[in-house]
């Protein structure tokens, strides 16, 4: 199993929403269920930070997760701009293999 991590930081107006777009009813996962590789998505905040927010992404391979990203590549793409604007800062952690 693969899953990917990052780090967003909130704007407090934009907090609700953000939860809205990034949790298990939101529009990325909406989209990755699409792909049957995806496995599953953990949005969590952080404790001392509420402003502070870490998502998890699973898939059953880092080649299936590549391969979904070049068949949505559009979808993908118009979702992050759609976004972008919410958030202070998105920065990347990591991949990793679950072993």
């Amino acid at each position: 199993m693969y899953c990917y991590i990052w780090e967003f930081r909130v704007d407090a107006e934009h907090d609700a929403e953000f939860r809205a777009a990034y949790g298990d009813a939101g529009e990325w996962v909406a989209l990755f269920r699409r792909d049957p590789h995806y496995i599953r998505t953990e949005l969590l905040r952080d404790g001392d930070d509420p402003w502070r927010y870490l998502t998890i992404d699973y898939w059953t391979s880092r080649e299936a997760c590549l391969s979904f990203r070049a068949t949505f590549e559009t979808e993908f793409e118009s979702i992050d701009r759609k976004y972008e604007a919410i958030t202070q800062r998105e920065t990347p952690l990591g991949e990793f293999e679950l072993i």
